[in-house]
């Protein structure tokens, strides 16, 4: 099965589960380091993540806010590198867990755009998010995923006109991620209020399902992200934060996925309301 066909699968099953939108939990890999993390992956999945996103540890993560900047730069200390981030998706797609891995052009253009999409498929990557590849110059790396199955996600922003939109969406493969706010990652106390719109405009002109990230940090504005017509929802500073602060990562992360899943269950206002 190809990386689009995982990804869309993941999609779709978790509509047939009752889910409102597929939840894809966020982890910087390597991060407290890459056994917790392997495990932290797994809780995550068995909670109720649809798929994950894995971030490769970066020096300058420029989409990045303060809380997965500090974990990559954490990670990058231990001597965490993309292999190794690599070998951990591999291990989790082994286990039949759709991985999209985060990283920054530079983490491609050092290895060679070729080479790289190589090292995807062959740890069995199901799509590949780069934040600061431009339209413009994506001709090559899309050509490369599109030739080993890995899905290349784009991103489109509320400051993106809807011309761009289009032709950003008109290149999506697996999905097409929209950054829900203008700024870095992190968790914010109230949702943009542009994001109705702007889910709406993608939505117009997108094939594929549209997911919304940056600065969903409590079920609530999960749940939110969903009524307003998000086909998935990511989760990432929230859940790293947790992996940073917890005792014991794997199982506080996991119970704050199980409560953003029930967040995204079907009912789950209703049955909110009704017991307030």
């Amino acid at each position: 099965m190809s990386g689009v066909e995982r990804i869309s699968e993941a999609f779709a099953s978790a509509r047939a589960d009752g889910q409102r939108a597929a939840l894809m939990p966020y982890l910087m890999g390597g991060f407290p380091d890459l056994n917790t993390s392997f495990e932290i992956a797994r809780a995550c999945v068995d909670a109720g993540g649809s798929l994950l996103e894995l971030g490769i540890p970066f020096s300058d993560p420029l989409a990045d806010g303060p809380v997965i900047q500090a974990a990559g730069t954490t990670a990058l200390h231990a001597g965490v590198t993309l292999e190794d981030v690599l070998g951990l998706a591999g291990r989790l797609s082994h286990d039949g867990v759709p991985v999209v891995i985060m990283c920054y052009e530079n983490q491609i253009l050092a290895r060679g755009v070729e080479r790289f999409a190589d090292m995807l498929q062959a740890a069995g990557v199901s799509g590949l998010i780069v934040p600061d590849l431009p339209l413009e110059e994506a001709d090559a790396t899309v050509a490369a995923c599109d030739e080993r199955d890995v899905a290349l996600v784009p991103l489109v922003a509320p400051t993106t006109p809807d011309e761009r939109l289009k032709q950003i969406a008109s290149r999506a493969r697996g999905f097409l991620y929209v950054v829900s706010l203008t700024g870095t990652t992190g968790e914010r106390s109230t949702l943009a209020t542009v994001l109705p719109g702007l889910l709406s405009r993608a939505k117009a002109h997108a094939a594929v399902p549209v997911a919304v990230g940056f600065g969903i940090g409590t079920p609530e504005q999960a749940r939110a992200a969903a009524d307003a017509g998000a086909d998935g929802v990511i989760v990432g500073s929230r859940l790293v934060r947790a992996a940073e602060e917890a005792m014991d990562p794997p199982a506080e992360v996991g119970a704050l996925v199980r409560e953003f899943s029930a967040a995204l269950a079907f009912g789950a206002a209703a049955a909110e309301s009704t017991s307030q």
